[in-house]
């Protein structure tokens, strides 16, 4: 056999040898990036000494109701753009003048409006008997309304209230700043604050926001 024939074998089994280290090196990096994204990234606190070169990691996204609430509107009347409860009767938010209001913007395609619902229920429950109503307007379309009443159903004792043309967030002055978005309405009916995006309304942030207006 020539020197020739003899390298081809050997030439051939190196290149196999060469294929096969670099499958496996990717099979091993898409196994990593799946990891990656199937674990959730978590944020640690660090504190760091005087003089050390470690940055400080960003904190968490805070919920506390308090330091969400913002002021742009403070004093103003929102819109009489009427909605309807579960019976089908039309309503303004002047209709509940003489409470505390706590009008939610919601709908059952939006993960955090879901999300904070739960606290709204609980806030709802802390304030019985008292001139505190929590009215959540869904603006979800009359082919998920059925949805809508179940999910408030599962969160007593918050009562439906819809919106079918889903246009109250932007008859709002300023608009809603995304969803979900949360107006407090003093006992004359002028707006104290709104929170936009999701917030703990079972906090103590919370309640101290709403006691704050109740006493007003």
């Amino acid at each position: 056999m020539s020197e020739e024939s003899a390298a081809k074998p050997r030439g051939g089994v190196l290149r196999w040898a060469l294929w096969g280290a670099a499958a496996i090196g990717v099979a091993g990096l898409v196994y990593i990036i799946a990891q990656s994204s199937a674990k959730p990234v978590t944020q640690t606190a660090v504190a760091t000494s005087a003089g050390s070169s470690g940055a400080v990691p960003t904190a968490p996204e805070t919920h506390d109701v308090a330091k969400k609430l913002s002021h742009a509107a403070d004093g103003t009347a929102p819109p009489a753009y009427p909605f309807f409860d579960a019976s089908g009767k039309k309503l303004v938010p002047a209709d509940f003048k003489g409470k505390v209001v706590v009008l939610n913007i919601w709908a059952t395609w939006c993960g955090p409006c879901k999300t904070e619902m739960p606290t709204l229920a609980k806030l709802a429950q802390a304030y019985a008997g008292k001139p505190v109503e929590v009215v959540a307007i869904s603006i979800d379309k009359p082919d998920a309304l059925a949805a809508a009443k179940a999910f408030i159903a599962a969160n007593a004792p918050l009562k439906l209230y819809n919106d079918p043309e889903a246009k109250l967030p932007w008859t709002l002055k300023p608009n809603a700043d995304g969803m979900p978005t949360t107006i407090i309405l003093g006992k004359d009916g002028l707006e104290r604050g709104r929170v936009s995006g999701e917030a703990d309304w079972a906090g103590p942030g919370a309640k101290a926001v709403i006691d704050k207006v109740l006493g007003e």
